[in-house]
């Protein structure tokens, strides 16, 4: 008997070191294992440790501040973008000054920096609603109490504005920051579904779109005319010289619970290029963003990320490479909005196109650290059959 308790402990130290099972994730009608693509052709993401939907990152003063939707708007920084991540707050102190839906929990924000004053873009929405808005928080310091609201910049569905084109066809919401590296014009990116992103120029103090009844002004950057249902959204545009890179999201964001899409019908990250901010855009085969194109750069992978979206990109200074960021899924945590964890990849260009690749440094020499470790099953065997041998010849 004592060899047997000696035994049964080895066993059970075994498999401690070795790993123990993960947590069993949750099953919602329509799930099977085809649900979760598991190619390896996107590399798995270096670990953000902090659950985020729809990220914003900004790099000032030597640190990284971390925007994301919900209540008030809530900051958080870290010295690394592996964390550890230490809340601040919140942008808002309190409901949106603008007058609709959700003004508690507004969504998608984007701060930039921006002649000595900070700038929080945000949406104020519902699911399946273009009853929207973007507004906009400044404040001179990256500090909690110091923001001012300044309400509404756009308006769709309703509200000031909101009978102009484009307002009369877009979604006030997932707003993102760019400006012209020749002239130095801000513009805004925004929208969802219906009929897609747009680009519209803003004033010199960011508080509002220059000129809006002009509609010569604004552009129609990603669309997808073929499709009843044209799932493009969570825009962001980065340059790299000579190009800028319009990037988004395409595809089911979320609401997994009761079921999923079928295979590549969930959110992955695509792009395209233009030398011009305004476009057009086109992605790596020659195909228009407005006419349905975009390169997937990233996807869900190896069983263990699942829908990849709310892109960012942080460009690299003195040399350093550009950084990926966004939110995905685990498939070994859960699937609800708030199962959302950060991810994040370097890019290299291939031909002016953005890859993302592997490690947690620039070579992409080093393996993620996105992996979900398992028990080791193998081991565990052969201990089972060294201990029933023991057993036997004890006996």
């Amino acid at each position: 008997m004592h060899l047997l308790a000696l035994l049964t402990g080895i066993i059970l130290l075994h498999a401690t070191v070795n790993g123990s099972p993960q947590p069993s994730a949750p099953s919602p009608t329509g799930s099977s294992s085809s649900s979760f693509p598991t190619t390896t052709k996107y590399p798995l993401p270096n670990l953000g440790n902090v659950a985020v939907h729809d990220p914003n990152i900004l790099h000032h003063a030597g640190a990284y501040w971390l925007f994301k939707g919900g209540v008030h708007l809530p900051m958080y920084t870290a010295a690394s973008l592996a964390g550890p991540w230490t809340p601040l707050g919140t942008v808002l102190d309190g409901p949106s000054a603008i007058p609709k839906q959700n003004r508690s929990r507004p969504w998608a924000p984007t701060a930039v920096a921006w002649n000595a004053t900070f700038y929080c873009f945000y949406s104020i929405s519902k699911a399946g609603s273009r009853n929207s808005a973007i507004g906009v928080a400044t404040a001179t310091q990256l500090d909690l109490g110091s923001w001012s609201d300044h309400g509404a910049l756009i308006n769709t569905g309703q509200g000031n504005g909101s009978d102009i084109y484009p307002y009369t066809v877009s979604n006030a919401i997932d707003p993102a920051f760019i400006t012209d590296q020749s002239t130095g014009q801000p513009y805004l990116l925004y929208g969802s579904y219906w009929h897609g992103i747009y680009l519209v120029p803003l004033a010199a103090d960011l508080l509002s779109v220059t000129e809006p009844e002009r509609q010569n002004t604004t552009t129609n950057l990603v669309y997808v005319p073929e499709e009843k249902v044209k799932p493009v959204e969570g825009s962001f545009m980065s340059y790299r010289d000579p190009y800028y890179y319009a990037w988004f999201s395409h595809g089911k964001c979320c609401g997994f619970q009761t079921g999923f899409p079928a295979a590549g019908k969930e959110y992955s990250i695509r792009v395209g290029r233009s030398k011009d901010v305004r476009g057009p855009f086109v992605d790596q085969d020659g195909r228009q963003l407005t006419a349905g194109g975009g390169t997937v750069v990233y996807g869900s992978n190896h069983g263990t990320v699942y829908a990849p979206g709310g892109v960012g990109v942080l460009s690299g200074a003195e040399g350093d490479p550009d950084v990926l960021y966004y939110h995905y899924l685990n498939t070994s945590i859960g699937f609800a909005d708030t199962d959302a964890q950060l991810g994040w990849n370097f890019l290299h260009y291939e031909d002016g196109w953005p890859v993302a690749v592997s490690g947690d440094n620039s070579t992409g020499t080093s393996e993620s650290s996105g992996v979900v470790v398992g028990p080791d099953y193998t081991l565990h065997v052969g201990s089972f059959i060294f201990v029933w041998g023991c057993l036997w010849l004890h006996s």
